[in-house]
């Protein structure tokens, strides 16, 4: 019985996957959605970032001299530390939009009635639910994982490429986990969709509103208390800070280490670090509260938890929306 459960679910899972890699535009909409904001920071971004680094040197109160707001090597390290740090952004913001995105199959399927089929053979519910997890993270993680080695590329191609091979892998360990909290969270909230066209509205609302929320874009510092205090109670907050922590701790030390190099005046090097690090950190607070990586861990962990009780918890609202029950309409 439980081998045949277990090649029942599978069975669902290659189905799903079946569906979304058959529809080419769909399948070319998910890849390009991490694609077009890396497009957008290349083009828009990197200079603004880059511009607010100018500033920060250029600050009369750091009385930097001229050579050193000049020097080409100062501004390679700073060029790796804010691309570390976006591109580190853009990855934790993928995945949530991509497992957004992935779930217009479980919507699908809904509106046109496919889950009713399911139901009324001998398909166990419970499987039917477990198999729309599965496939969710499962084609979030290939996107994601392209989309990685694609700004891995990128920053070899710009002589940034500094990540150790435990950086790497730590950063895909947080990429992987982060996977799993944002499939959590978007089926849950898609449980409660029934229509393909509310689907496309809160993909487009969604997508846009959480790069802001997590500091995908711009630091969350930068934002009112009350936003910062909201942001805490997103995942994608603390898997984005989490990604920059391995992104971007090298890029820090180096920087650190040229900048000592330089010979700057007593007090000077620690309020350059200080806002350099604050504009471009990887540091969370909730509430003022700072929170160090391992409890962004923590927290990460306890919100996968939340979720996989919440999911179980509307469990019969899964059921009922997938048409258990209900007439098909002709």
């Amino acid at each position: 019985m439980k081998t045949r459960s277990l090649h029942i679910f599978f069975e669902l899972t290659k189905r799903h996957l079946l569906v979304f890699f058959k529809n080419k535009v769909r399948l070319m909409y998910t890849l390009l959605v991490p694609v077009v904001i890396f497009a957008v920071y290349l083009l828009f971004l990197r200079g603004l970032e880059l511009s607010m680094v100018q500033n920060i040197l250029s600050d009369p109160a750091l009385g930097l001299d001229p050579a050193v707001i000049g020097d080409i090597e100062l501004h390679k390290y700073i060029e790796t530390l804010v691309d570390s740090w976006m591109l580190s952004g853009i990855i934790g913001l993928s995945t949530i939009t991509v497992a957004l995105q992935t779930n217009t199959v479980f919507v699908e399927d809904k509106q046109n009635g496919v889950n009713r089929d399911f139901i009324s053979s001998p398909i166990p519910r419970n499987l039917l639910i477990a198999s729309y997890f599965l496939y969710n993270f499962i084609v979030s993680a290939l996107i994601c994982l392209a989309f990685y080695f694609i700004c891995l590329v990128y920053l070899a191609a710009t002589g940034e490429f500094v990540l150790s091979f435990a950086e790497i892998l730590l950063s895909l360990l947080i990429m992987f986990f982060a996977t799993v909290a944002s499939t959590l969270m978007t089926v849950f909230i898609c449980s409660f969709v029934k229509t393909e066209g509310t689907m496309m509205s809160i993909v487009a609302i969604f997508s846009t509103a959480v790069g802001f929320l997590i500091g995908a874009y711009m630091p969350l510092g930068m934002m009112p208390d009350w936003v910062q205090g909201i942001c805490g109670f997103i995942p994608g907050t603390y898997a984005c800070s989490l990604l920059r922590y391995a992104f971007m701790k090298t890029p820090l030390l180096r920087l650190t280490a040229y900048a000592q190099g330089l010979n700057l005046p007593a007090g000077t090097l620690e309020s350059l670090l200080s806002q350099l690090s604050g504009t471009f950190g990887y540091d969370v607070g909730f509430f003022g509260i700072p929170v160090p990586p391992q409890f962004q861990a923590l927290a990460l962990s306890v919100y996968i938890v939340a979720f996989i009780v919440l999911n179980i918890g509307v469990g019969k609202q899964l059921a009922e929306v997938l048409g258990i029950g209900k007439k098909r309409k002709k």
